[in-house]
């Protein structure tokens, strides 16, 4: 009788006689299922992106307002990606998934017809609670359902695959929904994708649980979530506003909630999070990578979108269109990531995707700020951004699945998914942020009225429409500045990530090398 072996040592020790079991069809429909449904989540994401100049419109956001319509959907979803995994592995990972899609249809109903910004944001946040149940849930039943190391491999990338491109394709089936329907109709290609997962689930997909998982931990659960939203509103606020005794306040909340955390972990025979694993070097380079390729991606799409309709003047399908290449991008980026890792060591794919991902954000240097411009540096770096998040999610959450045990399989997903949606969040957060304090500082308010100058400071939405109510001269030379100081504001956060992804290359290559050459 064979006992069993990580993923790395059935690639390692090809000499042994393994035969684990092979996937059947069943299984491959199974793992199409879970695919859908990870699709849609991670369209959720940035399926907003090109509908904020409709809901500025409609719902009048602040701009604090918008920025958590986009992101808070990720802050909570990262908040409770560790407990809601955990609590997969105790309960059963296929129940957690159903309950999950059936909380993820109500609350898209809820809001695609949000009456204010207020109710919008409430929807989002129970489109947060109900995502972090379905997240973990999909990649701890691929680890579960496909015992064949190469197999594994290859639905991971799968399941990459459709959570790369659903970030970037989110924008493209807004773009589409917005041409032909409001702002709302977007969150409602939801339902008919989670009926068909709660009624082909429980067919095609086993039920997969942790034998043994012992007591959950319910302070454990608190402390994760106070540790961990605090930290990330500081930094979006810092970001935004600067500091504050309040921030400072909150930050400090969130860090001894983390300590106090980490230590009780420590203490616990069967913690929420196992923190040995993080003592692996290849285990911290996957996660960090994980982080950081999508913080990119996710930070780019947010002032992406706004730079394709408001500064080049493309209609919501028009920049939905040149959005496309960086879909396929990512899509062949994570397909081809089991290919790559076959012909060359892990830490030299990881650190070729976070070099392929600055490269696309340098080329964001040349966007122009005039209306009749090219969006072809755009679309280059949107491609090549893509296909470097593509090939870098796939890589570092294979390293992280294969590395924890199957038992704690919804624990290690939740980690990974964890470090992806916290990517996306503080993308949004910190890159949203610095382009927007560029922005207002580069407005030109010498001739708009007093009492317009909030209103067109408030975003870059809001200043193009006060520009076109003033006349003349007074428009133009707003508008003008508009596009500029938004434009300059890309720049820096462009180079900011460029310097962070060239740094964790570097970082992620030294860690994963130590085991994995």
């Amino acid at each position: 009788m064979t006992t069993p072996h990580t993923a790395d040592q059935a690639e390692l020790r090809i000499d042994t006689p393994i035969t684990p079991a092979r996937a059947t069809a069943r299984t491959w429909a199974g793992l199409g299922v879970l695919a859908l449904a990870l699709l849609l989540i991670a369209v959720d994401a940035t399926v907003l992106d090109l509908a904020v100049p409709a809901i500025t419109a409609d719902l009048a956001p602040t701009t604090p307002q918008l920025l958590w319509i986009i992101d808070v959907y990720s802050f909570v979803l990262a908040g409770l990606l560790i407990t809601m995994g955990t609590l997969g592995d105790r309960i059963g990972r296929r129940r957690l998934l159903l309950i999950g899609a059936i909380g993820f249809a109500v609350a898209s109903v809820l809001a695609a017809w949000s009456v204010n910004a207020e109710m919008l944001i409430a929807a989002r946040v129970l489109q947060g609670v109900a995502g972090a149940t379905l997240m973990p849930a999909t990649l701890g039943l691929i680890r579960s359902m496909f015992t064949d190391a190469r197999q594994r491999t290859l639905a991971i990338s799968v399941w990459g695959a459709m959570a790369a491109s659903g970030a970037a394709f989110g924008p493209l089936l807004g773009g589409w929904m917005l041409e032909h329907f409001w702002w709302g109709s977007v969150f409602l290609v939801n339902l008919p994708v989670m009926g068909l997962l709660v009624v082909l689930a429980p067919f095609l997909v086993p039920e997969s649980r942790d034998p043994n998982p012992g007591r959950f931990d319910l302070r454990s659960a608190a402390l994760s979530l106070l540790a961990l939203i605090p930290i990330v509103y500081a930094v979006k606020e810092f970001a935004a506003h600067g500091p504050s005794p309040k921030l400072l306040l909150v930050a400090a909340v969130g860090v001894i909630s983390g300590i106090v955390f980490v230590r009780r972990q420590r203490g616990l025979t069967t913690p929420l999070i196992d923190l040995d694993l993080f003592r692996l070097p290849p285990f911290r380079a996957a996660v960090f990578t994980n982080l950081l390729s999508v913080f990119a991606l996710a930070g780019m799409l947010f002032f992406g979108s706004q730079y394709l309709q408001l500064v080049l003047g493309k209609s919501p399908l028009e920049a939905g269109l040149l959005l496309v290449p960086g879909t396929i991008g990512s899509m062949v980026g994570a397909l081809a990531a089991a290919w790559l890792v076959r012909w060359w060591w892990p830490a030299t794919v990881l650190a070729g995707s976070l070099v392929t991902v600055a490269i696309g954000a340098a080329l964001y240097w040349l966007l122009p700020a005039d209306p009749s411009g090219s969006p072809l540096p755009f679309v280059i770096g949107f491609l090549l951004i893509g296909l470097g998040e593509g090939v870098a999610l796939t890589v570092s959450s294979d390293l992280i699945v294969s590395t924890a045990p199957e038992a704690r399989a919804g624990n290690a997903a939740a980690i990974s998914e964890t470090a992806m949606e916290l990517g996306i969040a503080l993308g949004v957060a910190v890159l949203g942020s610095v382009v927007m304090g560029v922005f207002r500082h580069g407005l030109d308010l010498s001739q708009v009225p007093s009492e317009q100058s909030a209103v067109a400071r408030e975003s870059l939405g809001s200043a193009v429409e006060t520009a076109v109510s003033l006349p003349g001269a007074a428009g133009t030379t707003l508008l003008d500045s508009a596009h500029h100081a938004f434009v300059n504001g890309i720049h820096l956060a462009a180079g900011g990530t460029i310097v962070i992804l060239l740094l964790t290359a570097v970082i992620a290559y030294r860690a994963a090398t130590r085991t994995t050459r």
